[in-house]
C-alpha cells in the first residue's frame, strides 16, 4: 500500500501530498513514517540560503541514523528531503534562534518546489540529502506559497508534516 504524507505550510494555509519512495530510500522512508505515527514533525519554516528553491524545517532527532541513501545534491521540483545534521554542521545563532541542541543537532527536512537546485554550502562544501519522497498532489500551489516565503519572510510561518488521511 502506498503511503503519503501531507506537508503544509500552516500559516499560509497550503498543503500538497507526498509519496513516500519506499523501494528507493527504505530506511529514510520507514523512520519518517514511524516519526509521523506520534503526530506531526514540523518547525519553523526556513527558506534556503545556498540551494535556491527550498523551504525546510530542522525537527529534533527520530529514528536510528541512517546515512546516505538514495542521495543527491541536485534535488528537482517535488523532492523531499531529509538530511541529518548533526550539532557542529549548523551555524551557532541559527542553533540558539530555532532552539537546537548543540551537540545532538537535528533532522531536516526540506522539499524543493523549482529547478536549478545545487546542495553546496559555502562553509562545508556539498550537503547530499536523502531523497525519501516525491509530491504528487498540490506541488504548483506549494511553489508559490515556497515562492512567497523568499519574498514576504518567514517569520511566524510553520512547516509540518504528517501522515496523509
Amino acid at each position: 500500500m502506498t503511503k503519503l504524507i501531507r506537508i503544509e505550510l500552516a500559516k499560509r494555509g497550503v498543503a500538497c501530498t507526498a509519496r513516500l519512495l519506499e523501494a528507493e530510500a527504505p530506511r529514510t522512508a520507514a523512520a519518517v513514517w514511524e516519526a509521523l505515527a506520534d503526530g506531526p514533525q514540523g518547525g519553523d519554516a526556513q527558506h534556503a540560503k545556498y540551494a535556491r528553491n527550498e523551504v525546510y524545517t530542522i525537527v529534533p532527532r527520530f529514528g536510528p541514523r541512517i546515512g546516505q541513501e538514495n542521495p543527491t545534491v541536485t534535488p528537482i521540483p517535488g523532492d523531499v528531503c531529509y538530511f541529518d545534521f548533526h550539532g557542529g554542521m549548523l551555524d551557532s545563532a541559527f542553533k540558539d534562534d530555532q532552539g537546537i541542541d548543540a551537540a545532538e543537532g537535528g533532522i531536516d527536512l526540506a522539499i524543493f518546489y523549482g529547478r536549478n537546485n545545487l546542495l553546496l554550502n559555502g562553509d562545508v562544501g556539498w550537503v547530499p540529502g536523502n531523497v525519501f519522497a516525491t509530491i504528487v498532489d498540490g506541488l504548483e500551489e506549494m511553489a508559490t506559497a515556497c515562492h512567497d516565503v523568499w519574498r514576504a519572510g518567514s517569520v511566524g510561518e510553520r512547516l509540518v508534516y504528517s501522515r496523509a488521511s
